[in-house]
Parts: C-alpha cells; sequence; structure tokens
C-alpha cells in the first residue's frame, strides 16, 4: 500500500482552498485529510504500508508506516518513482479523500484481487484518479500522463488498457481540492478528523479569523 503525500505546510498544500479558507485553515484541513487517510489504510489488509512523502512527518502520521522520501520532478516522475520502490502488487492512494473507507477498497484487497495481469483504477470526480493498482508494477505506464488536467485519469486508464492490462475500476470519490469538495467531502463522512477539522475551521472562516 502506497500513499503520494505533501507535508500538511501553509502555503504549500491545498492552495485552491484559499480562500475562503486562510493557508493555516487549508493546511489543518490536509493534515486532517491526511491522518483519516492513513488511519483507514491500517485496517486494510497490506504486507507493507510505505508513505510517500514530500516534506517530515508530524503528528498525523499513525504508527505501522514507513516513510520514503518523494522523487523529484512532476507528478507522473513522483509516482513512477513511488511504484519503481515495490516488487509485487501495489496500490497507491493519494491524500485527497478523507471519505475513503475499507469497505471501499475491498474489491482490490480482498483475496483473489490480484491476478496475473490486474490492474486496479480509482477514478475522481475531477476527470483524475484517486487510486492506481498493479499486480507488477510498471513505472512507464505513468511516466508521460498528463497530470491535474480534466483528462489526467482518462489518459491514464487509458495507458493501462494499451499495455494489455485487465483493469478493474473501483468507485468514483471526490478529491478535496476547492472549499466545495470539502462540503461534499464532508457530506458523505460526518465524521472523522476531517469533519472535525472542517467544522472547526468553516467556523473560523465565517466569523474572519484564520
Amino acid at each position: 500500500m502506497l500513499v503520494l503525500a505533501k507535508e500538511p505546510v501553509p502555503g504549500r498544500v491545498k492552495t485552491r482552498l484559499t480562500p475562503p479558507f486562510s493557508p493555516g485553515q487549508a493546511a489543518r484541513l490536509a493534515a486532517a485529510a491526511l491522518a483519516d487517510t492513513l488511519h483507514t489504510l491500517l485496517h486494510v489488509p497490506a504486507a507493507r504500508r510505505v508513505l510517500v512523502l514530500d516534506g517530515h512527518p508530524g503528528p498525523w502520521l499513525p504508527a505501522g508506516w514507513e516513510v520514503v522520501p518523494q522523487a523529484g520532478g512532476g507528478l507522473d516522475r513522483r509516482i513512477a518513482a513511488a511504484f519503481a520502490g515495490c516488487t509485487g502488487p501495489a496500490l497507491l492512494v493519494g491524500m485527497d479523500t478523507p471519505q475513503l473507507t475499507p469497505e471501499l477498497l475491498a474489491p482490490a484487497t480482498a483475496p483473489g484481487a490480484w491476478p496475473p495481469g490486474r490492474a486496479w483504477f480509482g477514478p475522481a470526480a475531477d476527470g483524475g484518479f484517486w487510486a492506481l493498482g498493479m499486480d507488477t508494477p510498471r513505472p512507464a505506464l505513468v511516466l508521460g500522463v498528463p497530470m491535474s488536467t480534466s483528462g489526467t485519469g482518462r489518459a491514464q486508464r487509458a495507458r493501462l488498457v494499451a499495455a494489455g492490462l485487465d483493469v478493474a475500476d473501483l468507485p468514483v470519490l471526490r478529491d478535496l481540492d476547492t472549499a466545495a469538495d470539502a462540503g461534499e467531502i464532508l457530506a458523505a463522512a460526518p465524521e472523522g478528523r476531517f469533519a472535525a477539522a472542517y467544522r472547526a475551521v468553516a467556523g473560523q472562516a465565517r466569523a474572519g479569523r484564520g
């Protein structure tokens, strides 16, 4: 299990949340989303759990995770490098879906979920993807895919299909990018660290405090 994440530092993460939130509030939401994701994945079967991190670990990191630094370059290169560090079936998840549950990942983590040639793909509502898995990691299948566009997911999935992989889809989830996304995620997951952080910072934002 791989999670690709950026240290939640104000001004460096979730800049599209500002406004209405301040950089500090956006970082707090990012930290809560990341913490929810990492804690959820502790309840998912995995031989290894690796956080591929741009930055330094913080109090949001639970025990049970190995931390390795992200590679440099664009997002495609960073994802490819994360897969290059794996020798068997690997499933990569981002830090932007705190509504994730073990049940949503169950199709990809159940016994028999990784026959030879299997790939798993989790499409995001904005046209990207929130999960990507391959039974035998092939970093080259990510390199060159245009990232952070409305066609990213379509291009990445097509790359997997063109390589002859049997692509199985996970449910569509919404990434945390904008304030509207945050509200939708809260509705989908009204409990947890992200929900608590959202309610706190939303109240501060309405009161004009940062």
